[in-house]
């Protein structure tokens, strides 16, 4: 069995976005980026079944130069090798997800796992779609998740509830919080990282089926209002509630 980890370079959720002049992609001044908060659950577990299995892991980046950061910290978690497959423009999900499944697809890979989604675009179909292109099986949203005897035993969370997925390899695994505890980088797997090699190749091209037209901020929020402090309040509060905000 042969694992990747598909990571993906983000902003921070804690950095203030900013439109970029063009109003079609963000300002990058002042932007931190780190990795996506959920493919650190799929790092994790893909670190937690190569310590079952004894299987080789890599992880697999799509972007510009300044992904290798993010490369370089699952590399520091203990994943084996990266692999950057370069594009310095823009790319949608499926072109995403074209770039990844023709490396894995390279590498011989037949479980990945990779966050359910991005916190930039939020599209949450990466995973979907690169299975697809594979023609592998997919759980998304997964909770807990383990292998018995060449099946895959997946929880997945849907609404209301929670589903138990079986499944066999090849596989593609999207994580959902709850699912592990990702482990901090030791100041070993720090410095092991810096020799561990990541491969450069360009990004198989593929044409984006989206295009971006404008970016715009949320409007602003309203400020509020105290209509009183006490019980005599309440007609006015059902007026405004079925006038104004309409959901009564």
């Amino acid at each position: 069995m042969k694992i990747a980890v598909c990571v993906s370079h983000v902003p921070d959720t804690a950095t203030k976005i900013k439109v970029g002049p063009d109003e079609r992609t963000i300002d990058p001044a002042g932007v931190t980026y780190i990795i996506n908060p959920y493919d650190e659950f799929a790092v994790e577990e893909a670190l937690k079944t190569k310590e079952k299995f004894n299987c080789e892991v890599i992880a697999i980046s799509v972007g510009s130069d300044s992904s290798k950061e993010t490369i370089r910290k699952a590399l520091a978690m203990g994943v084996d090798k990266g692999v950057l497959l370069k594009d310095d423009n823009p790319r949608d999900s499926f072109a995403v997800a074209k770039a990844l499944a023709d490396e894995i697809k390279n590498q011989g890979c037949d479980l990945v796992f990779m966050g359910k989604q991005s916190v930039d675009y939020d599209n949450s179909i990466v995973g979907q779609l690169t299975a697809e292109l594979l023609d592998y099986s997919c759980v998304t949203v997964v909770v807990d998740f383990k292998i018995e005897n060449d099946k895959i035993i997946a929880e997945s969370e849907i609404e209301g509830g929670k589903e138990v997925v079986e499944t066999q390899l090849p596989s593609i695994i999207t994580t959902q919080k709850g699912l592990n505890e990702p482990r901090y980088a030791s100041l070993k797997g720090i410095m092991a990282a810096k020799k561990k090699v990541i491969e450069e190749k360009p990004a198989v091209s593929s044409e984006n089926l989206t295009e971006i037209l404008k970016l715009k901020n949320p409007p602003a929020k309203q400020p509020g209002r105290i209509l009183g402090t006490d019980s005599s309040a309440v007609p006015e509060l059902v007026k405004l509630l079925r006038e104004e905000a309409k959901i009564l």
